[in-house]
């Protein structure tokens, strides 16, 4: 089961410090990019993979084209897919090790949550990591 507990979110959320984002994007007008912004100054590490913008920085990140290419251990990936491209996101989350994926808002996919879950890694769907924050009253990563 997806977490859906205020208790686990948080635990989640005060234990990660790396965010793969999946879909990130260069543009201000799309919702990753602000989430991106967001996340980075509540201290996280944030690296982005699209692979449209392969090469180019994201606020002062190289993009990725795949999670396989990043070399360091993430601890959420972030999917900001459609629902029905979600699972090839939560495959490579789980090949490379990843400890969850959070699936944004709007994106469900319980055959690929199932999938996560079998192979140990926590998931959160249709919820957003910004609004968490926020609503939980969480302080920044590394702060008391």
């Amino acid at each position: 089961m997806p977490l859906t507990r205020d208790e686990d979110i948080i635990e989640l959320l005060t234990t990660a410090r790396i965010i793969a984002m999946v879909g990130a994007s260069d543009r201000p007008d799309r919702a990753s990019y602000g989430v991106m912004k967001f996340l980075q100054g509540h201290g996280y590490r944030v690296i982005p993979v699209n692979p449209q913008i392969t090469g180019e920085h994201v606020h002062g990140e190289f993009v990725w084209r795949e999670l396989g290419q990043i070399g360091e251990p993430i601890d959420i990936v972030d999917i900001f897919r459609r629902p029905e491209a979600a699972g090839d996101a939560v495959d490579e989350a789980i090949a490379v090790g990843a400890r969850a994926v959070w699936m944004q808002l709007g994106v469900t996919n319980e055959e690929a949550s199932a999938r996560a879950e079998a192979a140990g890694l926590k998931v959160v769907m249709d919820r957003c990591p910004k609004i968490e924050i926020g609503r939980l009253g969480l302080a920044p990563v590394g702060e008391a």
